[in-house]
């Protein structure tokens, strides 16, 4: 058996090897691949996933609320969920309420679509802690955003995500978003990252297309691309990318999903209208920090109470008014 198994070693570190992808990494993989698991870089999804809200009522997790937003998102045809991302409020929860809420989410979905559970850290031994309890707490894959605050270089980032590729038994989708950890992920870094078998995909939130362009082509298929930003789900899906984490389909699901079916069928006329209709709406969604302005019109729209975590705090009045407005001009009866 030993002679049989370092003979298949051999054999795959030989088609590997194309791709100049270590065998250390295909050691790591081995296990996973006997265990009967998926081809790590097989599509998590593709089209809308929702970066859910979490619900709160009086200080705890709202779970009725959470559970009816959980099946309109099914019903509304959503590929995927993120739970405890940002839009979730993933910073102001425990540990404990974190993995409740990620067994609660996939207990809710039943295998029906992909749950994907927020579980990003600046610590890598935390996050290690995070990615092994989603993983054991059944989540379809993870969400893991750069080191935020302490930051790191970019050899740093490699050898933080792959601390925390080797120690997860399901894909990781890497998310940059700049404008909130105060550092970006290099193209080179990409090249890097997409030889760990188990770094699947990549959250693009950085807002720089041009760069994005430079990313989509520097990982050579390597690693799947989403769109981060509602107001570049063209763009994005222009370039190879295969969909959106997004904020926007909490309020407007079929929408959203709609949307990027369009683009998926290359028909990108029809979804730039589709785009430019739906602008007004995002940018109100993004008036303040988010989550703040999906939760309130989640509220308005009868989801969940306006309730969330310090140092979030409601939207003045001003913005709210703004937002419940742009709500009234996408079609919603308020």
């Amino acid at each position: 058996m030993r002679e049989y198994l370092n003979g298949l070693l051999l054999q795959v570190e030989a088609l590997f090897n194309e791709h100049r992808i270590s065998r250390g990494c295909i050691e790591r993989a081995i296990p996973y691949f006997f265990s009967g698991g998926v081809n790590m870089k097989d599509v998590i999804f593709t089209g809308v996933a929702t970066a859910l809200i979490t619900p709160f009522k009086n200080g705890e997790i709202d779970y009725p609320a959470f559970a009816r937003i959980i099946e309109e998102q099914i019903a509304a045809g959503v590929d995927a969920l993120v739970v405890a991302g940002t839009t979730g409020e993933c910073s102001t929860l425990t540990d404990e309420e974190q993995f409740d809420l990620i067994e609660f989410a996939v207990k809710t979905v039943n295998k029906r679509i992909p749950v994907i559970a927020g579980t990003g850290s600046n610590d890598t031994r935390h996050g290690i802690k995070l990615c092994q309890g989603a993983c054991e707490r059944g989540a379809d894959a993870l969400l893991i955003v750069t080191p935020y605050y302490n930051k790191t270089s970019q050899r740093g980032l490699v050898a933080h995500y792959y601390a925390l590729a080797d120690a997860s038994s399901k894909p990781i989708i890497v998310y940059n978003v700049p404008s909130r950890t105060g550092m970006t992920i290099a193209p080179e870094t990409y090249v890097e990252l997409a030889k760990h078998p188990m770094i699947n995909s990549v959250k693009e939130a950085s807002g720089n297309i041009e760069k994005i362009k430079i990313e989509i082509e520097a990982a050579n298929g390597e690693l799947n691309f989403y769109s981060g930003n509602d107001d570049q789900i063209l763009d994005i899906m222009e370039l190879g990318g295969l969909g959106v984490i997004s904020v926007l389909s909490n309020v407007m699901p079929k929408e959203t999903k709609e949307l990027t079916e369009t683009l998926l069928r290359k028909d990108y006329s029809t979804a730039k209208v589709y785009q430019t209709k739906y602008m007004p709406l995002i940018k109100a969604l993004f008036s303040d920090v988010n989550p703040i302005p999906v939760k309130e019109a989640m509220a308005m729209l009868g989801y969940c109470d306006i309730e969330m975590r310090m140092p979030l705090i409601p939207l003045e009045e001003e913005k709210r008014v703004a937002l419940k407005q742009e709500l009234k001009n996408a079609g919603f009866d308020l």
